[in-house]
């Protein structure tokens, strides 16, 4: 863990404001990016949120349908399988 010299006071509602520097660094957009908590002792970390994919837990290349997270290797696979199933209803 690396320490950015940055310190922040908290408001009288508890919140804190994450430095421009920290969003930025971490690629959040206000209003779109979420942040998730973890507490060890008297630590708390900050983690940018990154939703997995619904099918396989994967975190890379993300797609959104249907407020669901779906990764592009299972969208290729769910297109391999519509492409099969296409193939033997026209057999049919």
């Amino acid at each position: 863990m690396k320490s950015t010299g940055i310190v922040r006071g908290l408001d009288k509602m508890g919140r804190i404001v994450l430095p421009m520097e920290i969003r930025r660094l971490l690629h959040l957009v206000d209003d779109k990016s979420y942040v998730e908590f973890y507490t060890e002792a008297d630590t708390v970390i900050l983690k940018k949120y990154a939703p997995a994919c619904v099918f396989c837990d994967s975190a890379d290349d993300m797609i959104e349908y249907g407020g669901m997270k779906i990764c592009k290797n299972c969208l290729e696979k769910m297109n391999h399988i519509a492409v099969e199933a296409q193939s033997a209803l026209e057999e049919v």
